[in-house]
């Protein structure tokens, strides 16, 4: 069960429907891949969006890709209560109830009703690795990070198994900040439940 896994910081994000795109970037847009990301099929896009809270506004937000089914902003705790956001930790997918919020790109702007959270710390596993780590989908996990002066044990982590997956751990800004995080962290899973 002593297998080490890379820790990345995942920064603030949206996830947009083909739709909601059309009215931020116009009919005849396209994503623009900036960069692949570690998850295979996933990037970066070259386009950002606005996010409007009631306090104030983010430019220059992440669009991450390919579209999805539902629109959904990834903020850290400290960037939803700057922007006066109240978003609870969920799950990505899980929106239903979380925060609202209005998206502006250089061609219209979208509201959400739903669809702001602060994304729980959650690990992607094959399932190799998820066996050779003796934990299923859905399983909560504490994992250990021995960083430099801020060692710590997360818990709360949810794992992640598909096949379609790379194994990474995933944890916010705040997250990283916390404790001090490295570009290279690796983490382990040292208790199951």
């Amino acid at each position: 069960m002593s297998k080490k896994f890379i820790v990345e910081t995942s920064a603030r994000h949206v996830h947009l429907t083909a739709e909601d795109f059309a009215v931020l970037f116009g009919a005849d847009k396209e994503l623009t891949v900036k960069k692949m990301l570690s998850q295979p099929g996933q990037f970066a896009c070259e386009e950002r969006v606005t996010v409007v809270g009631p306090k104030k506004e983010m430019p220059g937000v992440s669009i991450l890709g390919p579209f999805r089914s539902a629109t959904q902003v990834e903020l850290s705790a400290t960037d939803a209560r700057s922007i006066g956001i109240a978003a609870p930790i969920r799950e990505s997918g899980d929106v239903a109830g979380s925060g609202a919020c209005k998206l502006v790109g250089p061609c219209g702007e979208v509201e959400i009703s739903e669809g702001v959270i602060v994304a729980k710390r959650h690990i992607h596993l094959t399932p190799e690795d998820a066996a050779e780590m003796g934990v299923q989908d859905k399983d909560v996990v504490w994992v250990k990070v021995d960083t430099e002066g801020r060692k710590a044990i997360l818990g709360d982590v949810v794992c992640r198994v598909s096949s379609s997956y790379a194994t990474a751990m995933h944890i916010d800004t705040d997250e990283s900040n916390a404790i001090s995080a490295p570009r290279d962290l690796m983490g382990e899973i040292v208790n199951i439940g």
